[in-house]
């Protein structure tokens, strides 16, 4: 496995895979590695002939400057999962690599994008974009993965190839959220959690899972209202929003449609540590 920073090394790199035909997989990341994203390179290893994973926390999708600062930062950790996992190159640019002058470039696309996170984190959406658009001009993947924890994310992605005109060049591959035994979804943000904090959070999915039954016999609105209840209910849990919605426009529901999905978000403790998590009801 190789450790790369400058994009020009990368690019010559592929070239050759490229020319011949092989495949690229490309799993792109923010670092503080863990499981969730050791199953995304290992999907990638699986069908790709090389494997290239980014490790670059990317400074324009964060609207809170202290939620940049608190991420962790873990490359020499990061780097022995990945190559544990099979991964052929390790892409670890620098912002100045990224973003050689300001990036003003501007993405929406609605209702996707500017719904739920897109709402709370003002310019989340058009940071994703950026850099994720960037690493697809560098890299220049066949298949790309992506966690299903960031729902919204992989949404917002799906409508970004298609503007860029990669939607027929690079396959977005979706992949299932990796939990903890307890049932809190895998995220770098967990690494920041006290060691109370992390036994009260499972109570998120705990209430997610419970509510799907509850669905079943209760309507949109009740069941919304039972997720946010009995989550708020826990000391240290505030929940910032929960939406249903479709599964594929993001926007709400009132009735239990063919595809229908639940969206959270949990401000956990008192620094406070933000979470998010979602469930599918139908589909």
């Amino acid at each position: 496995m190789k450790v790369i920073q400058k994009i020009v090394e990368l690019q010559n790199e592929l070239f050759s895979y490229r020319k011949n035909n092989k495949t690229i997989g490309l799993v792109p990341t923010m670092g503080a590695l863990h499981a969730g994203h050791a199953s995304l390179v290992k999907q990638s290893v699986k069908e790709n002939d090389v494997t290239v994973v980014s490790v670059f926390l990317n400074p324009t999708q964060f609207n809170d400057k202290g939620d940049l600062e608190r991420y962790p930062r873990t490359l020499e950790t990061d780097c022995q999962l990945l190559e544990a996992c099979g991964a052929d190159y390790v892409f670890a640019p620098t912002v100045e690599d990224i973003y050689p002058k300001p990036d003003n470039r501007q993405f929406e696309f609605s209702p996707q994008s500017t719904v739920m996170e897109g709402a709370k984190r003002p310019g989340h959406f058009n940071g994703v974009c950026q850099v994720v658009s960037r690493l697809f001009y560098i890299v220049r993947p066949d298949r790309a993965y992506f966690g299903e924890k960031d729902w919204q994310q992989i949404a917002v992605i799906k409508r970004l190839v298609d503007f860029i005109g990669m939607k027929d060049s690079i396959t977005i591959v979706e992949c299932p959220i990796v939990r903890e035994q307890d049932g809190l979804a895998m995220s770098s943000r967990n690494m920041l959690l006290t060691a109370d904090e992390r036994e009260i959070a499972p109570k998120i999915y705990e209430a997610l899972r419970k509510s799907v039954d509850y669905s079943q016999s209760h309507s949109v609105a009740e069941t919304q209202e039972k997720v946010v209840n009995e989550i708020n209910a826990v000391d240290g849990l505030e929940v910032e929003y929960f939406e249903i919605v479709d599964g594929n426009t993001l926007l709400k529901v009132n009735t239990w449609e063919d595809y229908v999905v639940g969206c959270i978000t949990v401000y956990c403790g008192h620094t406070p540590i933000r979470l998010i998590d979602h469930i599918k009801y139908r589909g």
